[in-house]
């Protein structure tokens, strides 16, 4: 019996797009992930590049600020050496991201009409309103 109010969800693996994932840490600074991929049967798939994620978070103001990032690399030993550009990197994009953030909610927010009343609930209140 299918409920119309709970939707159908159609979730499978792909089996061409497989990958083992192996997690390398410092313990300090934040973790590498590998992912290497695999075929369907679990033997390595020599056809497919292996990806480095990076993985860190910086202090904001407000907390921790998680960061996942890819890390363009032929080898581990590449993704440790590349780890710090491409964190730097993300933290900047994040960073530019939570500035455009604010400057949009600052332009969303309407100040009422400073007048001496006006025909309308609110009117020369002096406070903000939200669209």
């Amino acid at each position: 019996m299918n409920d119309t109010h709970s939707p159908t969800m159609d979730l499978h693996m792909e089996a061409a797009d497989l990958y083992r994932e192996d997690m390398f840490t410092d313990r300090q600074v934040g973790t590498i992930r590998r992912l290497s991929p695999v075929k369907v049967d679990g033997s390595p798939d020599d056809s497919r590049p292996v990806s480095y994620l990076g993985q860190t978070q910086i202090l904001t103001p407000v907390g921790a600020l998680p960061l996942n990032f890819e890390i363009e690399a032929a080898s581990l030993e590449e993704a440790v050496r590349g780890f710090g550009p491409a964190a730097q990197e993300a933290a900047e994009r994040a960073i530019e991201e939570l500035r455009q953030m604010r400057r949009e909610a600052a332009s969303s927010l309407v100040l009422p009409d400073s007048g001496s009343g006006g025909n309308f609930p609110g009117a020369g209140s002096g406070r903000i309103q939200f669209p």
